[in-house]
Formats: structure tokens, C-alpha cells, sequence
């Protein structure tokens, strides 16, 4: 599979990068691709909910009534759950919700991914970006050249620019990371991948795990 080179305007620049087929899995890692983005997902979560149980809350620890002869049941003290302002029975204390995942296993759903963008047209490939400062017009003409201007796209870089990351944060549909930075849910998050010239063989070395 070819596939071409174009330049910030949208033309062809007569360059190929190829894509063997020998690469590919031709099978669907859907369990690997579900437990990487339970990872992930799980990874965005802070853990730092809490409520306070009954041994934590402020109060009189007084015997609300005598135990028995009243007609009603033990209530212990005014901190007892069933009432307004008490402790919280089993509630939410800090805790981290990581999960492992072995760094194969993220490779493979990484490669998955980018194959099944492969098979339906969904990459581009465009020349190494430069800007000498941001510019936000600069990414707005580029994706109305790549007719990508209302839709959902995400680029990927070689490198971490700056310039290139000022220039792209406002943009609602649009979100641009560097190799280092990708990750599984994006690219399910983005019907359409960019890829710059510089990290094509970057990303190359994703595909040519087996």
C-alpha cells in the first residue's frame, strides 16, 4: 500500500511512503484495544473523592436515649448514618484506580489502530510543518486545503514544537501530539489521522511489531 506525500496546500508532491502488507495482523485485537482504553480511562481519574464516616464527623458522642423501655430502636449518637449529618456508611475514600498494562500489549492495539485507519483511507501524509512563531490561521488553511476543515483530525508530529502547539490548541476539532504523546484513545477519538513526513518512520516502528 502507497501512500502520497502532500505539501501545506494540498497538492501532491510526487513522494510515496509504502506500506507492506506483510506488516499487518489481518486479525482484530478488540480485548487488547478494550483493556487499553479501560486503562487509559481510568488513568484520567483523579481518586481523590472522600466523605467522612462517623468516627471522623464532629459531634456529641452522647447517648441520644437509653437502650431500652422507650418503644424505639438504639440510635447510638446523634453521628449515627440515618441521620441528617451523619457519617456516611462505605463511602468513597482516596484511592488510585491505575491499572497495568504490559508495553507490548499498547503497542499492538497502537499498531491495530493505525492499520484499520489504513484500510479505510482514513491517514494523511503531509511535508514537516514550520513556523517561525504561532499562528492559528496557519492550521485553519491548512486542514481547508486537506478538506478536513469540519472535521474531526488529529496530527501527529515527529518532535514537540511549541509554535506548532500554540497555533492548534483552540481549534475545537482538532488536536495535535507528537509521537511520544500518542495514545489509543485518540486515535479512536479522530476519524482522521495526519501524519507528518518526520514521523512516519517513527510510527513505522509501531507497525512492525509482531
Amino acid at each position: 500500500m502507497k501512500l502520497k506525500i502532500l505539501d501545506i496546500q494540498g497538492n501532491d508532491t510526487d513522494k510515496r511512503v509504502e506500506f507492506h502488507e506483510t506488516i499487518f495482523f489481518k486479525k482484530s485485537y478488540n480485548h487488547s484495544l478494550y483493556l487499553e482504553i479501560k486503562r487509559y480511562l481510568l488513568a484520567q481519574r483523579q481518586g481523590t473523592h472522600k466523605s467522612k464516616e462517623r468516627g471522623e464527623l464532629s459531634g456529641s458522642t452522647k447517648k441520644l436515649h437509653r437502650q431500652k423501655g422507650t418503644g424505639g430502636s438504639r440510635k447510638g449518637n446523634i453521628k449515627n448514618p440515618i441521620f441528617r449529618g451523619g457519617g456516611r456508611v462505605f463511602g468513597p475514600k482516596p484511592r488510585k484506580y491505575l491499572i497495568k498494562l504490559n508495553k507490548r500489549t499498547k503497542n499492538i492495539v497502537r499498531k491495530f489502530l493505525i492499520e484499520q485507519k489504513l484500510v479505510r483511507n482514513k491517514i494523511l501524509i503531509i511535508e514537516n510543518l514550520k513556523l517561525n512563531a504561532p499562528k492559528t490561521k496557519f492550521f485553519l488553511k491548512l486542514l481547508k486545503s486537506l478538506q478536513l476543515e469540519n472535521k474531526k483530525s488529529l496530527m501527529i508530529i515527529g518532535e514537540t514544537n511549541k509554535n506548532l502547539y500554540l497555533s492548534s490548541r483552540n481549534l475545537t476539532n482538532f488536536k495535535l501530539l507528537s509521537v511520544n504523546e500518542l495514545d489509543c484513545f485518540s486515535l479512536i477519538k479522530f476519524p482522521y489521522i495526519i501524519f507528518s513526513e518526520d514521523s512516519v518512520k517513527k510510527i513505522y516502528q509501531f507497525l512492525s511489531i509482531h
